[in-house]
């Protein structure tokens, strides 16, 4: 693949993270990844232990797809694709989770995380 194509769609991966991570994910989504959020409410019970989960789940998705959106266009490499779909998804979901549930990391790790985790996506290709 030609560098100057896979830098530039870099560049776009990097916008396009802070758009999904600052931009796309409204407040709601965000306290919904929080465990706490659905334990404060008055009407919690059991059925709700989990549901932060799929909101992390959701989220990691989206941002993993998003990030990769220009590598779907320019790739015909199908089995590296989702490879690094699933990965980045699992590797997002729990280092949102360290982030907003178990508070071992702070916003700055975090977003270092999803950093590299372009780069070294970008790098596979």
């Amino acid at each position: 693949m030609e560098i100057v194509i896979l830098f530039k769609c870099f560049i776009i991966s990097i916008l396009l993270h802070i758009i999904d991570d600052f931009v796309l994910q409204p407040i709601c989504l965000s306290k919904l990844k929080q465990k706490s959020f659905w334990v404060k409410h008055e009407d919690y019970c059991e059925k709700y232990k989990n549901d932060y989960r799929m909101a992390l789940l959701i989220h990691s998705i989206s941002w993993s797809i998003i990030i990769m959106l220009p590598l779907l266009f320019i790739s015909s490499d199908i089995l590296l694709i989702a490879v690094c779909l699933f990965f980045n998804t699992v590797i997002h979901y729990i280092t949102d989770d360290y982030k907003a549930n178990k508070f071992k990391i702070n916003l700055i790790q975090d977003q270092t995380i999803h950093l590299f985790q372009i780069i070294l996506t970008y790098s596979l290709f």
